[in-house]
């Protein structure tokens, strides 16, 4: 997996677990303000109260909005890619696509505003990622893409096109997240809980897994 997206680093200086903790609650707050307000209706006041903190502490840490969005972009990338590791050779298909996809609806549970932000970003035309995606995202999904046509030619798998595979896994998992708006509305729910996602996790492992090929009763084509 590769390490954080080449986006213009936040101001860093050698710091400690206090450095770490605050710049995690900044990204958070962040998160939560720009999945709202949009990159445009932000501000770095809204942001520094959300957080808890005086707004210059936030400049402190991070100069400028611009540089908070990529940071936040940067971050939600990182979790995003850090776990298709599991995507390798040295893994069975099942055990890899399973345990990616279940990390996948884990990041769509626990980070659901950082979900929102990226895909804004992406909705917009990417902006501020585009290099990113065409380059750093292209290459490694290019790789992870090989492992799985091996998968397929040693017949481990049913003959699925790599590509949109991840498309669809991405799509599959993010949309708990990007549109629970949605969600919770056909459900008739106020918002989606452990038990929901626990449900729809279950759901998509199963699908997924049977149309790769990969269930008991699947035969691989």
């Amino acid at each position: 997996m590769m390490g954080a997206p080449a986006l213009a680093p936040p101001v860093r200086e050698s710091g400690g677990r206090i450095r770490q903790e605050n710049e995690a609650q900044i990204l958070r707050a962040a998160e939560h303000v720009f999945a709202r307000a949009g990159f445009a209706g932000a501000t770095m006041a809204d942001i520094a109260l959300q957080a808890g903190m005086p707004k210059s502490n936030l400049h402190y840490y991070f100069r400028t909005k611009q540089a908070l969005y990529r940071a936040v972009l940067a971050h939600t990338l990182q979790l995003w890619l850090s776990e298709t590791d599991i995507i390798s050779a040295d893994h069975a298909p099942r055990v890899a696509l399973e345990q990616y996809i279940r990390a996948k609806m884990r990041l769509s549970a626990s980070h659901p505003d950082a979900s929102r932000v990226f895909a804004n970003e992406l909705l917009h035309g990417a902006p501020e990622i585009g290099g990113v995606l065409r380059e750093a995202l292209r290459e490694l999904v290019t790789r992870k893409a090989m492992v799985i046509r091996s998968w397929i030619e040693d017949g481990q798998m049913a003959r699925v096109d790599p590509y949109h595979l991840f498309f669809t896994i991405w799509a599959a998992t993010q949309t708990y997240a990007d549109f629970d708006a949605q969600v919770c509305a056909v459900l008739g729910v106020s918002q989606l809980d452990t038990e929901d996602f626990e449900r729809a996790t279950e759901h998509l492992v199963a699908l997924l897994l049977r149309g790769c090929g990969l269930d008991q009763k699947a035969s691989l084509a």
